[in-house]
């Protein structure tokens, strides 16, 4: 036997017989026979009753009015392909204009809907007729409160019509979502090229093809008229960073691609797609958009960062130089933040009950990231104290090094083993730190030690050109410095050399000592001191025909005077070849 089953084709019920599962085998070919006539003969003569039934089904939808449901299910089915009556969609706009008149309107917001690429959830449409908005308390309903929230239904005398506010705004939002006339294109295009491939009519494909085509054609021409215009706001050839064109190019084509997409968001509701397809390609324009917008944005403060730093190396201060890349990851960061949550928007995230979310679990995150926030509030407070700088040599905790970077979470101090340390700026702030690079000067003390021989003028001949050494030196302090025979040791006379330099790195300073020290060599030799060396003096009785191991000292004024006029004429010799003044 066969059963009647009914089923639904193009929302169109129609019965269609349905096979038993296991079929009777007569087994003889003259009972098949007999069992393909029966059911030939059951087939027509169950045939009157199918198209019976067909025709009781309604084949239009009854305009009811009596709830949102029926008003949004009438007026968009009614403007369809294959039911298309805009007479009767017109019944829903609430209205005194004339038919014609409410006929372009209707035709009017499916437009705009399908423009917009905002498809209407029917099953989610309210079926109640008494339904009251929960934001206004009225008996008003909003299909897409995000996306268009200037259409809305409105009760009125017992039925559902879309409100008159919506219908005197139709024909502005129609040239909003179709500028520049792109309207016009809707009656012009799809005259040819009826034919359906793959869901899509032909004169739609040729449609997307021109699209594409102008866009990047567009694409082309904007890249190469914008790149002088960008060049010329940014003066890249000012600055070497920007000299290689690199990111002039990636802000011009940045530019030219967001124009494209404006351009396509503009001209593709020209094409009529289907309400899912016209969604999804609407809702990739708008996510692209807000990426590129957010490259953009990077870009440009690429450029902006490049002229700050420029600036903040003209500066003494260091201090902003270390806020700079600080200052550029925050609004980065920002940037970031703002593009993410304006997609996830656009995705129909509702961004509030997300915050809301965060906000109740803060308390959660903050225990569970006591040390993030320690570092961040060390690095305030190294920002607001400014106890280095970049390029200060410091030394905290048995660390000493050259500070390289101040982050939100740690400091980077190069070792003078060439290795790095990370500290967290938490634990930095509380840390006594010895700030060499703050330094106005930076002291050098030693003891030179001559032998116990030594007669007493050539000592003071000897401190009076160690004095005027430093006096002489471009790189010493001249105010304040100390030089004397401080000490007798166990095997030398010992005078206390205790000067400053005025220099403003390490670096300078090692230059500085080689240059002082050198010259007191010198000092030394052109004067005949001695420097003295642990040593054991055994005494003996002398014999006559044997002479003394100890020095034969010239002590006589003049002489002294013209050694030490000699050694100065060749020290300030030595500064004027360098290119240097004492």
């Amino acid at each position: 036997m066969r059963f009647l089953g009914i089923v639904k084709k193009n929302n169109t019920p129609y019965f269609r017989a349905i096979l038993p599962v296991q079929p009777v085998n007569f087994g003889c070919r003259q009972n098949r026979c007999m069992m393909k006539t029966l059911k030939i003969l059951l087939y027509f003569l169950l045939l009157p009753l199918v198209a019976l039934a067909q025709n009781s089904q309604p084949t239009e939808v009854p305009i009811t009015l009596e709830h949102p449901y029926n008003t949004i299910y009438a007026h968009l089915y009614y403007l369809q392909e294959d039911s298309y009556q805009p007479e009767r969609a017109a019944r829903t706009l609430y209205t005194e204009q004339d038919s014609s008149q409410r006929e372009r309107l209707a035709i009017q917001l499916k437009q705009i809907f399908d423009g917009k690429g905002l498809y209407v959830q029917v099953n989610q449409l309210p079926q109640d007729s008494n339904y009251i908005d929960s934001a206004t308390q009225l008996n008003i309903y909003i299909p897409f409160p995000r996306d268009l929230p200037e259409v809305y239904l409105q009760k009125i005398d017992a039925q559902w019509y879309y409100s008159p506010e919506t219908i005197q705004k139709i024909p502005e939002l129609h040239k909003q979502v179709y500028p520049f006339g792109a309207d016009v294109l809707l009656n012009l295009l799809p005259r040819y090229g009826q034919g359906r491939v793959l869901g899509l009519k032909i004169w739609q494909y040729v449609g997307l093809l021109i699209l594409l085509t102008i866009g990047g054609l567009i694409h082309w021409l904007l890249n190469g008229l914008l790149f002088p215009l960008v060049g010329r706001i940014t003066r890249y050839r000012l600055h070497p960073k920007l000299a290689d064109k690199v990111l002039i190019r990636q802000i011009t084509r940045t530019f030219s691609v967001l124009i494209v997409l404006h351009i396509l968001r503009i001209f593709l509701p020209i094409l009529q797609l289907p309400i899912r397809s016209s969604e999804f390609a609407m809702l990739t324009i708008r996510i692209l958009t807000i990426f590129f917008v957010v490259w953009l944005l990077f870009k440009i403060l690429d450029v902006i960062m490049v002229y700050a730093m420029r600036y903040t190396e003209k500066t003494e201060s260091k201090l902003d130089e270390q806020l700079m890349p600080i200052i550029r990851r925050t609004l980065q960061a920002v940037l970031m933040v703002g593009g993410i949550v304006e997609a996830m928007r656009m995705l129909g995230v509702n961004v509030t009950t997300l915050i809301a979310g965060i906000s109740i679990g803060g308390l959660a995150l903050a225990l569970a990231a006591q040390d993030m926030l320690k570092n961040l509030f060390g690095s305030l407070t190294i920002f607001l104290d400014k106890p280095f700088q970049i390029g200060d040599w410091i030394n905290f905790s048995g660390v000493d090094g050259t500070v390289e970077e101040v982050g939100f979470r740690s400091t980077r101090v190069r070792t003078f083993s060439n290795s790095l340390v990370y500290v967290p700026n938490g634990k930095l702030a509380d840390m006594i730190v010895d700030n060499y690079g703050l330094r106005v000067y930076r002291r050098f003390r030693t003891e030179i030690t001559i032998a116990y021989g030594t007669p007493t003028p050539l000592i003071e001949k000897f401190v009076e050109g160690l004095r005027g050494i430093v006096d002489q030196h471009p790189d010493t302090r001249k105010d304040f410095y100390h030089i004397y025979l401080n000490a007798l040791g166990s095997h030398s006379l010992n005078i206390l050399f205790y000067i400053f330099f005025a220099v403003p790195d390490w670096p300078s300073e090692l230059k500085a000592r080689h240059q002082v020290l050198m010259a007191i060599l010198d000092l030394a030799h052109e004067l005949g001191v001695q420097f003295a060396f642990p040593t054991q003096t055994l005494h003996v009785e002398t014999f006559p025909e044997k002479t003394g191991n100890s020095p034969l000292y010239n002590v006589h004024p003049d002489e002294m005077n013209q050694r030490l006029r000699h050694f100065f004429s060749k020290y300030e010799q030595g500064f004027a070849k360098n290119g240097r003044n004492p």
